[in-house]
């Protein structure tokens, strides 16, 4: 009979997704994707998003990627951004050989749904030390006025 051994770092591997996911099917149930709705593509970037009374401020982790391999599209509803990463080439030693790689390249996609609509022209964006800071007003909103409508006859 054959036994199954597992590696240590692959059983803790197992071990924390497994672990992540039952939390993350948790926390859906209490946060809703209703508020803010978020769509996943290409590979994950880690977000912050903060609603305050008069606009909303995005933070992005993008460390290694530079302004220029950035591109943030804006829209009433929804910011959508995308960066790409490549693997920096090594001319001067081109033979060498990797013990451990975690670095990721490669194309990073995220959207950002918003409940309530965004000014588009006041929204601004700064990268600083790896993180991007988009600046995003919500519209201003006429107050809903009421008006007395008269019966004819």
């Amino acid at each position: 009979m054959k036994y199954l051994i597992k590696k240590p770092d692959t059983f803790l591997n197992t071990l924390n997704e497994d672990i992540n996911s039952i939390l993350q099917r948790s926390f859906d149930n209490l946060f809703p994707e209703y508020i803010f709705h978020q769509e996943l593509d290409g590979m994950a970037m880690p977000v912050d998003v903060k609603e305050y009374e008069d606009y909303y401020c995005v933070k992005v982790e993008l460390p290694g990627i530079e302004k220029e391999d950035i591109n943030i599209d804006i829209n009433k509803s929804y910011v959508k951004i995308e960066a790409k990463k490549e693997i920096e080439k090594d001319e001067e030693n081109q033979k060498h050989k990797y013990h451990k790689s975690e670095f990721r390249y490669g194309s990073y996609s995220r959207t950002i749904y918003f409940p309530y609509e965004v000014d588009v022209e006041k929204s601004t964006a700064e990268l600083k030390k790896g993180i991007l800071d988009i600046h995003l007003p919500k519209l201003e909103t006429e107050e809903k006025k009421t008006k007395r409508l008269e019966i004819k006859d």
